[in-house]
């Protein structure tokens, strides 16, 4: 029987959260890790998602690393293709790009409780390791929704996180499932190639200005002689976020008037009041997640594009059916109906203590301290887990919980532990404590269901507080709400070991 070959720490997942901890591991004199990635390429989302007019909806200034700012962005919300050059260029220049396996799929993850180490069986070959993190975000895997009769349809038919590029859509017949941040991007692209434009709206969002526009050759040589101009740009849009933020957990004043320029916004581009009253949202602004737009609306008034609200009520070979008993001739579906977040496959290939996978343990509504750790899942960490997301930078968010996970690491170093695993009743005060401070937000109370909130109307993905607080927490590393488990020699050496 082979021996599998045994690493300090795995990662799954080489977008910004996998690159991101690979290079703290190098800075911290780790090099004993690989970063497990099912694609050629790194980028997680920003390889992944290459569909028409994709980009950023946060502010290149707050979409880099702290310790790689990018003066070089060309627009003020960057598009793919210069946010996954940024981060391959990341990985190359630390050193991180040697230590990641390419289409490598983690197939399945299982705790070994005698050995106190995980196994992993990959689509090449088996692994060990002291320590894996979940570095896979919450877009990794598309979700489709179940309609009856979709198999039988003969058209094409894809997510838009999946784009088909080989397919031509000119002159064709193409429905569009879903009106969220994706849809809002591509279908303008798509709309005059078509020659009909069927979406298929369940919740008219928001959608605001977009205020993107061109970085002048003048701002990017002033960033690279004076990196502190950046900085100064960074420091206010990330207070304007926090500030916003204030709104969405009920101070509704504060949002108000975003809610008023949205209302005027729709006002302006849409002058037909039957289609404008379909696109006018009936729920608190941040409920969904809102749109920057300045061309969604506009490419909806077109004379091929159709704004369809009657739920679906079945696909058929060549045609989708509403309730209403109205049929639609369609060449190609596309789905832009979100991710598998609170149902992702993965969970169900990670089985901790006792063998139970973290799914069954999550039963739909995931939970974890500080967004990083879940009992029965010892010396395991989650970077952009339950309840760690904010509104404002994710890469900002993803820095504090790699700073979390770095001080476990140390700690288990300085400890002599060979065992971390964090106290069911710590995490049930974390929840409790999230649970109240969601009360009363736009998430919970805002008269929408969104991917944040499981089916009982539960938030289970955002932080109910500020992204600076959420950091302050997450910036050292308490044992105290752990089970910890020494190593057998150390335990010998001293002669007690808890567990």
């Amino acid at each position: 029987m082979s021996v599998a070959e045994h690493h300090r720490v795995v990662i799954v997942g080489a977008g910004f959260a996998g690159i991101g901890l690979g290079v703290r591991l190098l800075q911290a004199g780790i090099d004993d890790f690989v970063i497990l990635e099912r694609n050629e390429s790194v980028g997680g989302t920003w390889f992944e998602h290459t569909y028409p007019g994709c980009a950023c909806d946060i502010p290149t200034h707050l979409y880099s690393y702290s310790f790689a700012r990018n003066p070089s962005w060309t627009r003020l919300f960057p598009p793919q293709r210069e946010i996954l050059e940024y981060v391959r260029g990341v990985a190359d220049s630390y050193g991180v790009t040697p230590h990641i396996r390419f289409r490598c799929e983690m197939e399945h993850c299982a705790w070994d409780e005698q050995r106190e180490r995980w196994r992993l069986r990959t689509s090449r070959g088996k692994l060990e390791t002291d320590v894996v993190v979940s570095a896979i975000g919450a877009t990794a895997e598309p979700a489709e929704p179940a309609l009856r009769g979709l198999e039988e349809f003969a058209g094409r038919r894809f997510h838009s996180a999946r784009w088909d590029h080989d397919h031509d859509l000119r002159g064709e017949r193409v429905a569009v499932i879903g009106t969220g941040p994706a849809a809002a991007q591509f279908v303008p692209e798509i709309q005059p190639r078509v020659a009909e434009l069927f979406v298929f709206q369940r919740t008219p969002a928001w959608v605001v200005p977009h205020p993107d526009r061109a970085v002048s050759s003048l701002e990017r040589r002033l960033y690279k002689l004076l990196p502190v101009a950046q900085d100064v740009q960074r420091n206010l849009i990330f207070a304007l976020h926090e500030a916003i933020g204030m709104g969405f957990r009920g101070r509704t004043e504060l949002i108000a008037p975003i809610e008023a320029l949205g209302r005027s916004h729709l006002r302006r581009q849409v002058s037909d009041p039957v289609l404008r009253a379909k696109l006018t949202p009936h729920y608190r602004f941040g409920c969904k997640r809102p749109i920057l737009s300045n061309t969604f609306y506009p490419a909806l008034t077109r004379p091929n594009a159709e704004v369809v609200t009657e739920a679906i009520a079945r696909v058929e070979r060549d045609a989708i059916v509403t309730g209403d008993g109205a049929r639609r001739r369609v060449d190609t579906i596309i789905f832009a109906t979100g991710y598998r977040y609170n149902r992702s496959l993965l969970v169900d290939r990670i089985s901790g203590v006792g063998g139970r996978t973290l799914g069954e343990v999550w039963n739909g509504s995931p939970r974890a301290y500080l967004g990083s750790a879940v009992p029965g899942f010892p010396n395991m960490f989650i970077l952009l887990g339950p309840n760690a997301i904010g509104i404002n930078s994710v890469i900002f968010t993803l820095e504090s919980q790699i700073n979390y996970v770095m001080g476990a690491i140390a700690a288990m170093s300085a400890n002599g532990l060979r065992r971390l695993e964090v106290r069911p009743d710590a995490l049930r005060a974390y929840v409790r404590e999230v649970d109240r401070r969601s009360l009363g937000s736009v998430w919970t109370n805002g008269g929408c269901k969104a991917y944040y909130t499981d089916d009982d109307g539960r938030n289970y993905a955002l932080y109910p507080g500020f992204a600076a607080e959420f950091r302050r927490r997450t910036r050292s590393f308490e044992l105290a709400p752990y089970e910890v488990g020494r190593r057998r020699e150390a335990s010998r050496s001293s002669g007690a070991r808890s567990a």
